[in-house]
């Protein structure tokens, strides 16, 4: 049995507010307490971790990322205003670096981009093919947009793929639809030890961020089954000092036996679902609205569908159909739903089922929905009724809400107003959990807390603790897996966990500000880092997933 004892600093627990140390015994918490008794401790510990005043909280979940393509994004060409590229010159510039950069042994491989968004660039529209053909002279070049619904290739790209004549394609290179998964499947065309690199780099980098578990939304345009096979059968034992990779595999299954086939293909799976999408994404105008992108002209790329309103790729026949073939698999289902006449389309799906396989082991299986960015009241409902969980990313809101952000330039300022409902989602009582979708977003959990502390509208702003809780607890929960207390610092618990060095905490990430190394008296109330303002980012010195150290600085 290995031992760990953490002492002289903040323990971020709801079963004792006051506590300054803590013990890890064969990867469970085994006590939670003051200092002056895990001195009498220290002997028994095969390892003693001075906190120096630095906070241990719960490790953070990603309740959903694409970890190959968060990868390449990572090792690829960074086309993202972070990055500093704030202009379409200054991504073909990038583009021509990475390209005159390359050793060449890889004169041939495929220039892999991400991030870009036209809507903060001052032209205002995406690249051509042409122009990446002159800045990458003539190689092969997959640039997908921030939301990865759709790209820009080069010629090269296009015509080693046979994109042309496929759906989607057009002229200029922009490519959605069955030309963006043939060009996406070209830009993953990768030998299997890269793929196998790719995966740990992700993992050790979701790991550098206080993450000790994240859920991969795969899917046939996304990753194999093999990939995912991998992931899961890798990260399966807490030895392998990676975080936890909870699997959901985004295929439809129109029968039971279909959704059984899959699972025991796949042993380990968590759920059928995911990244099966109802719909796409409002920055490429693929998201399916009820009234048309209000931004549209007749020049405009990704020109929103036949009727300008976006696109439904299932029906609610299909959705119905899905979830009653997983919940008699036994499993959970779950679907990507962006878009209002999405959430229509879902909901319709959701209400078939119920009566097909009856309420009961409907809410039984606690389907879950991914993004939900469009929930009205009457949606709401349905989804409480039936026991559906909500898998939303806080980022989405950070990069592009607001008045003056990409979601108010695609649907005008007053159909923004109901989007990303924290308050209203979590006041409801449905179960929500937070995640990235990286590389949509970065692999940034304080980012997505500071972002619904930070939410346009003030009423769908939550607390700090709350959303602390969704991106923590709430993981577990959506994925089933909370039954051990996993997500919170308790005796008893597993001991998922990670160390941070933060210069004020707070109660609930208000106002009520102190130095972390501070001895002040504090409230009941479990601490978090301040968030926001002139406030520096948390930094994780230490992540440990069931009493594994799967990230460390402290030596």
């Amino acid at each position: 049995m290995t031992t760990i004892l953490y002492r002289g600093g903040t323990i971020h627990s709801a079963a004792d507010p006051f506590a300054e140390a803590l013990l890890v015994a064969d990867g469970v918490i085994a006590w939670i307490g003051a200092n002056d008794t895990a001195d009498g401790l220290a002997h028994r510990a095969d390892r003693v971790v001075e906190l120096d005043g630095a906070l241990v909280a719960p490790g953070f979940v990603d309740s959903h990322v694409h970890t190959l393509e968060t990868g390449l994004a990572l090792t690829g060409v960074d086309l993202s205003a972070s990055a500093g590229v704030t202009s379409l010159g200054e991504a073909l510039a990038a583009v021509r670096r990475a390209v005159d950069a390359r050793p060449a042994a890889a004169a041939d491989d495929v220039v892999r981009a991400f991030g870009w968004d036209e809507t903060e660039w001052p032209e205002g529209r995406a690249p051509t093919r042409h122009e990446l053909d002159d800045a990458a002279r003539g190689a092969k070049v997959y640039a997908a947009r921030v939301d990865v619904h759709s790209a820009v290739v080069s010629s090269a790209l296009a015509d080693g793929a046979g994109l042309a004549g496929l759906e989607g394609w057009t002229d200029e290179g922009w490519v959605t639809l069955d030309a963006n998964e043939a060009a996406r499947d070209a830009a993953r065309d990768l030998p299997p030890a890269r793929r196998s690199e790719l995966y740990r780099i992700v993992l050790e980098h979701a790991a550098s961020r206080g993450i000790v578990s994240l859920h991969e939304n795969s899917a046939p345009h996304i990753d194999t089954r093999a990939g995912l096979r991998e992931l899961m059968d890798d990260t399966r034992d807490p030895a392998s000092g990676l975080p936890l990779v909870v699997g959901y595999r985004g295929e439809l299954c129109a029968t039971a036996d279909e959704a059984r086939a899959l699972l025991e293909e796949l042993p380990g799976l968590r759920g059928i679902g995911g990244d099966l999408d109802v719909d796409g994404s409002i920055g490429s105008r693929t998201a399916a609205l009820r009234h048309r992108y209000t931004d549209l002209t007749d020049a405009a790329y990704g020109a929103g569908g036949p009727d300008g309103r976006g696109l439904l790729y299932l029906d609610a026949e299909q959705v119905a159909a899905h979830l009653v073939a997983v919940t008699e698999a036994g499993s959970q289902g779950g679907f990507h739903v962006i878009g209002d006449r999405a959430m229509d389309t879902f909901v319709e799906g959701l209400t078939a089922a119920g009566e097909q396989v009856g309420h009961g082991p409907l809410r039984a299986a606690r389907h879950r929905v991914e993004h939900a960015m469009m929930v009205d009241a009457n949606a709401l409902g349905s989804l409480l009724l039936l026991g559906v969980c909500l898998s939303i990313q806080p980022g989405f809101d950070a990069a592009w809400g607001g008045p003056d952000g990409m979601y108010a330039t695609r649907l005008g300022s007053t159909r923004i107003g109901g989007m990303n409902a924290f308050a209203d989602l979590a006041g409801a009582g449905i179960p929500i959990a937070f995640g990235s979708d990286a590389p949509v977003t970065p692999l940034d959990p304080w980012g997505a807390v500071r972002a619904t502390l930070e939410h346009a509208d003030p009423e769908q702003r939550i607390s700090a603790r709350a959303a602390f809780r969704a991106h923590t607890r709430g993981g577990w929960r959506l994925a089933h897996l909370d039954d051990s207390g996993a997500g919170e610092i308790k005796v008893g618990a597993p001991a998922h966990l990670a160390v941070w060095r933060a210069e004020h905490l707070a109660v609930q990430g208000g106002n009520q500000r102190r130095s972390s190394w501070s001895t002040d008296a504090r409230a009941g109330t479990p601490l978090l880092p301040a968030l926001g303002g002139d406030e520096p980012e948390p930094t994780c010195l230490q992540t440990v997933r069931d009493g594994v150290v799967v990230h460390d600085t402290l030596g």
